[in-house]
């Protein structure tokens, strides 16, 4: 398990605040920029993603979102660099992250909100679970069990709703970034929060995760002394702000920034890799965990 970057401790993300509904608009006006500044019709634009010019000139406009092939097609044709690169991909992250919140407003605190914005600009997140395996990585039935078991006022639409988004939030890691590492601790993969074949699924989707390259799940053997609470670590492209702790509570959450705060939270995750299992150890631990829910079902089957 690679260890824990140690960016500059001093270097945190701020909190967003209200103005991404923006983002959309901001990313059209960049696009002209870029293409006045290089002397480019929206004509000669409009042939590098094969569309019209009334099309490009709507999505500089702001009045159609950019797709995400469009917008690296443009890039690479208007030859932006490493900054302006970095720069149309936050604000393309960010018009992503608006039209989350948006539809899904009525169900997501706003402490959570926070973290929507932030994670898909992150370059690597790190994310700690010694109770549950980490939403990321949640199937939707593991999802549905764990809503209805924390969110009991709410309706059945609110937990569909809830469930909805958290699966949406994982097609971020379809992309090339932010990579993941979740590191779950082992007597979570024995905790049952519904049926067993439920329980068998969602070991195997942590099986076949844990076997590709994009996702890096390791597992902490169930006799190492677990720390409690969750973590949730971002860390950035290089620039002027670079890392974020989120622990999440209840009702709530606290946003690490302070350099003392960000610095243990740092070594408590180094702490954690330097006792995980390797690759391999943990794809076994996550195979027994198989076979131990594939015998409970067979158990609960009648007669």
């Amino acid at each position: 398990m690679a260890a824990i970057h140690n960016p500059r401790p001093d270097l945190v993300v701020p909190m967003q605040n209200s103005g991404e509904t923006l983002s959309g608009r901001m990313l059209g006006d960049e696009l002209r920029r870029l293409r006045e500044r290089r002397g480019y019709t929206l004509a000669d634009a409009a042939r590098v993603i094969r569309a019209s010019t009334s099309k490009v000139s709507r999505l500089e406009r702001g009045q159609n979102p950019v797709k995400y092939r469009d917008l690296n097609d443009l890039a690479e044709f208007y030859g932006v660099s490493r900054e302006e690169r970095a720069h149309l991909d936050h604000l393309h992250q960010q018009v992503g992250n608006e039209d989350l919140i948006q539809r899904f407003n009525d169900v997501t605190p706003a402490f959570f909100k926070r973290l929507i914005r932030l994670e898909r600009a992150a370059h690597r997140i790190t994310v700690y679970e010694p109770r549950v395996v980490p939403g990321l990585l949640q199937t939707e039935g593991y999802a549905r069990a764990l809503v209805r078991l924390t969110e009991i006022d709410r309706s059945d639409r609110d937990i569909e709703l809830i469930v909805r988004l958290r699966m949406e939030r994982q097609l971020m890691l379809d992309g090339e970034f932010p990579r993941l590492a979740a590191l779950i601790y082992e007597r979570a993969l024995y905790q049952p929060y519904g049926p067993s074949d439920m329980m068998a699924e969602q070991m195997y989707h942590l099986r076949d995760a844990a076997k590709a390259d994009k996702v890096n799940v390791r597992i902490l053997p169930k006799q190492f002394i677990a720390l409690p609470t969750p973590i949730f670590h971002l860390m950035f492209p290089d620039g002027e702000h670079q890392e974020l702790a989120y622990v999440e509570h209840a009702n709530s959450a606290n946003y690490i920034t302070q350099r003392a705060e960000l610095d243990r939270t740092r070594k408590q995750l180094t702490n954690i890799c330097n006792n995980v299992y390797d690759r391999e150890d943990s794809v076994s631990a996550l195979e027994r965990a198989i076979d131990y829910w594939e015998q409970s079902a067979a158990e609960e089957q009648p007669g």
